[in-house]
């Protein structure tokens, strides 16, 4: 049977080694590792930003000068323009089940009698859908347009 042997010199040195890392960790502050100097993180940030305040008021001249105020036009067009965009139980249904094709069928009826009595019936053309019923597309069955 082979023995498993461990350098307790080895293992001593190393655990005191690790213990006087994490105490030399411990001896350090926070102010000698980072000084400032009586600055605020504004003062800093604002040194780092570029010469003071002069980056910040040409960063919002730039954006007022990209501010327009809204015409009567906008105004008046903007209700129209949200409805688009407003959910309705109509524009659920249409945009999930949409209607197939269902093409009128034009026909027409020549000049015929009809009855128990013979009357003349003069020819007609009458209009009706190929499809008895309206058929809708399941959600993604038919994309394109018609």
């Amino acid at each position: 049977m082979h023995r498993i042997s461990i350098d307790l010199k080895r293992a001593g040195c190393t655990v005191i080694m690790l213990a006087m890392l994490v105490l030399a960790g411990c001896a350090t502050s926070k102010d000698e590792l980072l000084t400032h100097d009586g600055q605020t993180m504004h003062d800093i940030w604002s040194r780092e930003a570029g010469n003071g305040g002069r980056a910040v008021r040409e960063l919002l001249d730039a954006r007022q000068s990209l501010r327009r105020p809204l015409t009567t036009e906008d105004v008046q067009a903007a209700p129209k323009e949200q409805a688009r965009y407003t959910r309705t139980a109509h524009n659920e249904i249409v945009s999930q089940f949409q209607r197939l094709p269902n093409p009128d069928l034009v026909m027409y009826v020549f000049p015929h009698l009809a009855g128990t009595d013979p009357v003349p019936v003069p020819g007609y053309s009458t209009v009706f859908p190929l499809y008895q019923r309206v058929q809708y597309a399941l959600p993604g069955e038919r994309v394109e347009d018609y």
